[in-house]
């Protein structure tokens, strides 16, 4: 503590310390800001694909059948159910032992997502959107394939 005099009282200024669990503070703060974009993520996507399929089914696969937005809808349901589930979680640190089975379920979800997709970039039809989707869902599958084998980011100081 510093103590400064002003006046005829004294003022306390809190000094600058480091809090004994500041690993543990860093590590739940990147934990909520992984979970919560994941989160925003699936719940954007899921919503927009909930209720209009068609409109965005349209430019990444050109010449689909107008019956396949039901397969859109059933893709939104699962990446809603996996927001919600992501935003239930979210005040918890994540990363190797730490909710694994959260950490899982995203990696699962961002590799078969990353890789669907990049097949279809790959092979040089594919609109600019599904490079950037493709490109979000990687970036996502290295984010949580580093959280399921090193453990939570903030703790390694």
């Amino acid at each position: 503590m510093v103590r400064a005099r002003s006046g005829g009282g004294e003022a306390v200024a809190p000094s600058r310390h480091i809090h004994k669990n500041s690993h543990a503070m860093d590590a739940n703060r990147t934990s909520a800001a992984i979970t919560i974009t994941s989160t925003l993520v699936l719940a954007i996507g899921g919503i927009a694909l909930l209720f209009a399929p068609d409109v965005l089914l349209a430019p990444l696969a050109p010449g689909a059948v107008a019956a396949l937005t039901v397969l859109g809808q059933l893709v939104a349901g699962g990446w809603l159910a996996m927001a919600w589930l992501n935003w239930n979680q979210r005040h918890l640190v994540i990363g190797g032992i730490y909710a694994r089975p959260l950490v899982l379920g995203n990696f699962t979800l961002y590799l078969i997502s990353a890789s669907s997709l990049a097949h279809r970039v790959k092979a040089g039809d594919a609109p600019p959107a599904m490079l950037a989707l493709a490109v979000l869902f990687g970036t996502l599958t290295l984010v949580y394939a580093a959280l399921l084998l090193r453990g939570p980011f903030g703790r390694d100081r």
